[in-house]
């Protein structure tokens, strides 16, 4: 169960400013129903002064998208629209005392529709703008831009921290490879300032984490599949004890196929079981690997 802050039960509780607002002159639409978040952000901007008078939300989603859409309206009230700009989405979180990790694509939902909105009012393709990067996460429909954008503002390093704020690689795990190379990407662009004796900009240390494993010593083929082995052993009481299971099929290189068995097959969270046992098996091995279902494994052979 995660950990919510008292201001973000108040704020799903009693949300603020939600539904249609009369007299609406901008509207940004961002997320999508099939992917489960949605939000409308309307807001009423005063023609002279491009100050916003009122602002409202629908929204479908969590407890915590409700929170910060709720939060997004009280806090752009009364500002122009070039200051409502400025609002983070880590703003958003801070002005509900913190977001557990895994919901901070909430806040984040909250900043694209604000954007969304003030180019609606401008009449600026903002959503046309955003398409021009490539499609990386299927599941959730994220592009490259989206995901650059957030980890150039939060300072994001790991895949993890990517699905924490996007969404992005919490589904099937097969563009894990492709956060990698964006967070690498961006990784590679920051540096510290130059220094007088170097006179050149070095780059900045990136933390070390479970999506990118500190380097280990090389494993031989065998002592591989029993890391991966041992590794999956010593997760199955947990999922034992909520009358689940898993087992592995198949280990085709950076591919490891599994399936998930008696109440864990078919459950809501089960990508979330194996994106948390995938993250485990990348810790223990000192590797990137993917964890997928079996049902995929024909169709990579195909």
């Amino acid at each position: 169960m995660w950990d919510y802050s008292d201001k973000v039960r108040e704020h799903f509780f009693n949300p603020r400013n939600a539904g249609l607002l009369d007299g609406a002159n901008a509207v940004g639409d961002v997320g999508s129903i099939k992917c489960g978040d949605a939000l409308r952000l309307m807001l009423k901007v005063d023609p002279a002064s491009e100050r916003i008078l009122d602002a409202s939300f629908q929204t479908f989603g969590c407890g915590s998208a409700i929170a910060s859409s709720s939060a997004l309206t009280e806090m752009v009230k009364g500002k122009t629209l070039d200051e409502a700009l400025t609002v983070s989405n880590q703003d958003i979180a801070d002005f509900l005392d913190g977001l557990p990790p895994e919901k901070m694509h909430c806040s984040v939902m909250g900043r694209e529709a604000l954007q969304a909105a003030v180019a609606n009012y401008r009449g600026e393709a903002w959503q046309d703008a955003h398409a021009e990067g490539a499609l990386v996460c299927k599941c959730f429909a994220v592009d490259s831009v989206l995901i650059e954008d957030v980890v150039r503002a939060n300072g994001l390093t790991t895949v993890e921290q990517v699905s924490n704020y996007t969404k992005a690689g919490g589904g099937c795990a097969s563009c894990h490879e492709g956060i990698e190379e964006i967070l690498a990407k961006v990784a590679a662009e920051r540096c510290t300032a130059p220094t007088a004796e170097t006179k050149r900009c070095e780059p900045a240390p990136v933390a070390a984490s479970a999506a990118s494993p500190a380097p280990t010593a090389r494993l031989t083929n065998f002592q591989r599949m029993r890391k991966i082995e041992e590794t999956v052993e010593s997760i199955r009481p947990m999922l034992q004890r909520d009358h689940g299971d898993i087992e592995i099929v198949e280990v085709d290189g950076k591919n490891i196929y599994v399936n998930l068995k008696g109440a864990c097959q078919g459950c809501m969270l089960e990508a979330s079981t194996l994106n948390g046992i995938q993250t485990r098996l990348v810790e223990e091995l000192g590797e990137f690997v993917r964890l997928l279902p079996a049902s995929m494994l024909g169709r990579a052979l195909s």
